[in-house]
């Protein structure tokens, strides 16, 4: 039988690759470039084979879609920041059996899920920049899954936990990250500059995100639960926060009764609000 060993909700934003490189950026986001690889070496120590990765920058329309793919390899420039992003290689196995068994165990409760064997079905930079750091060595199969921007909270909860029964009816040990941000209100063009890489576009949102990681912290999850329709609307949530509430829903959503352990500062990026935060499942 398989298992659930890890479970995250992660930062996936450029600015974390370009920082190796370019300045003003210039080792400003070694904190959350950090909190991936402890992710990577936590993964490994605990036997995971496989990382599912709930990506908001692979965005569907219809129903939930699993990329089954045995293989991933390409080069990537992403098509809305290809300044930022560019020319880049990603290399690593698939898992089409915990795909395909998402797929399956999903359709027993509802929504649609479609798992997809295509060779030239692209991945995404929210499964790229955090397997950059912490799959380099090619030690996990990567399961990436859209982020559907028309389905309902309850929906993305049960899928939620369809991805959970589907790892514990498989052979693999398990991570899923949750890749995506906190509020996620971007700059105008107008208000672009060197200085909106490390600041928040909304106060508003940030007293928000604050208190979210207050509850986590307090580990009071059942009231995190209960406002998050509302926090996925009023603090612009990248995808409508799909990621998280597909997390919530394979920890057990207001059931949960783990604890939450943050890994990195919260920061801003362009507006929006970031952090990498464990939620241990064991």
């Amino acid at each position: 039988m398989g298992e659930l060993v890890l479970a995250a909700k992660i930062t996936h934003v450029p600015s974390l690759m370009l920082s190796e490189t370019i300045e003003p950026l210039k080792g400003t986001r070694d904190g959350p470039i950090n909190a991936l690889k402890l992710l990577g070496q936590r993964a490994r120590e605990r036997g995971a084979d496989t990382v599912v990765v709930f990506d908001t920058h692979w965005i569907s329309n219809f129903g939930f879609h699993i990329n089954a793919n045995a293989w991933h390899r390409g080069t990537y420039t992403s098509p809305e920041a290809p300044h930022m992003i560019s020319d880049i290689s990603y290399d690593y196995p698939g898992n089409p059996d915990l795909a395909d068994l998402i797929a399956v165990e999903t359709a027993k409760t509802g929504p649609l899920a479609l798992a997809h064997q295509v060779a030239t079905l692209p991945v995404e930079y929210g499964t790229i920049v955090p397997m950059h750091y912490m799959n380099a060595d090619k030690a996990f199969s990567v399961v990436p899954i859209a982020s559907p921007i028309f389905a309902s909270v309850d929906e993305n909860r049960r899928f939620g936990d369809a991805v959970r029964r589907a790892i514990e009816k498989s052979k693999s040990k398990a991570a899923i990250l949750a890749s995506g941000s906190l509020s996620h209100q971007l700059f105008e063009n107008s208000k672009l500059g060197p200085e909106a890489w490390n600041r928040i576009s909304s106060e508003f949102n940030r007293q928000m995100d604050l208190r979210v990681l207050d509850l986590w912290q307090q580990s009071r999850f059942a009231e995190f639960c209960a406002m998050l329709p509302d926090y996925t609307r009023k603090c612009n949530g990248e995808a409508l926060m799909a990621d998280t509430v597909m997390l919530f829903g394979a920890l057990g959503w207001d059931r949960f009764k783990g604890k939450a352990e943050q890994l990195c500062d919260y920061f801003p990026s362009s507006g929006s609000g970031q952090v990498t935060v464990e939620f241990h499942v064991n």
